[in-house]
C-alpha cells in the first residue's frame, strides 16, 4: 500500500520540479509583448488536441498589458462554423512573463522566449476535461513563421519533454480575418 501512494506524491514532485525548471524570458516587457499575434505551431501531449491537432487552423491572440501586469487576451480560433472569440485575463504569477489563466484551465503560462517584434515561444501546463497536459505555442507577427521562430520553437519544446509527432504547423485561414484588430 505505501508504494502505491508513494507514487502519486512522487509524480506530483516530478511535475512541480518540470515546471518549476521552465524558464521565463529575461526582463519580460509586457509593453512590447502586447499587440496582434498570430499561433504558427502547436506543440502538446493534450489528447483532445492530439485528436483535433490535424483540423486546426492559424489563431490570433490580441494582446494588451495592463497596469498590474496582467494580460488582457483577445483569442479568435477559425473552424468549421466561423470565427469563435475568447476573452481572458492571463494573472501575472510572481515574475514579469508568468502567467495563469483560470478560466481557461490554464495552471501555468510562461513567455519562455521573444524577440517581441517576431516571434515568441508560450508554454502552458493545463487542465482539460479533468486531465493535465503541457502545451507549447509558437507566436508570430505574422502568418509566416521565421526560420529563427521555428528553430526556437523546436529547440524548447523537447526540453518540458514533447516529441516531434505531437508538433503542428497551422494552416492560414480567413475565417478570423486580421481586420485591424486592437487588443482588448
Amino acid at each position: 500500500m505505501k508504494s502505491f501512494l508513494l507514487s502519486p506524491v512522487l509524480a506530483l514532485l516530478w511535475v512541480s520540479t518540470a515546471q518549476a525548471e521552465v524558464l521565463v524570458q529575461p526582463d519580460f516587457d509586457a509593453e512590447k509583448f502586447s499587440g496582434l499575434w498570430y499561433v504558427v505551431s502547436m506543440v502538446s501531449d493534450c489528447k483532445v488536441f492530439l485528436g483535433k491537432k490535424d483540423h486546426l487552423l492559424m489563431s490570433t491572440r490580441a494582446i494588451k498589458a495592463t497596469a498590474g501586469g496582467d494580460l488582457s487576451v483577445h483569442m479568435e480560433f477559425p473552424g468549421a462554423d466561423g470565427c469563435t472569440q475568447v476573452d481572458a485575463e492571463y494573472l501575472k504569477v510572481g515574475s514579469a512573463g508568468h502567467f495563469r489563466v483560470p478560466a481557461l484551465g490554464y495552471l501555468d503560462v510562461r513567455v519562455a522566449d521573444t524577440d517581441y517584434s517576431s516571434f515568441a515561444v508560450v508554454y502552458i501546463y493545463k487542465e482539460l476535461e479533468g486531465a493535465l497536459s503541457t502545451m507549447v505555442q509558437l507566436y508570430s507577427r505574422t502568418q509566416d513563421a521565421s526560420p529563427q521562430a521555428l528553430k526556437a520553437l523546436r529547440d524548447f519544446y523537447p526540453t518540458v519533454g514533447l516529441p516531434d509527432d505531437m508538433m503542428v504547423l497551422l494552416p492560414k485561414s480567413d475565417a478570423c480575418s486580421p481586420r485591424d484588430k486592437e487588443a482588448p
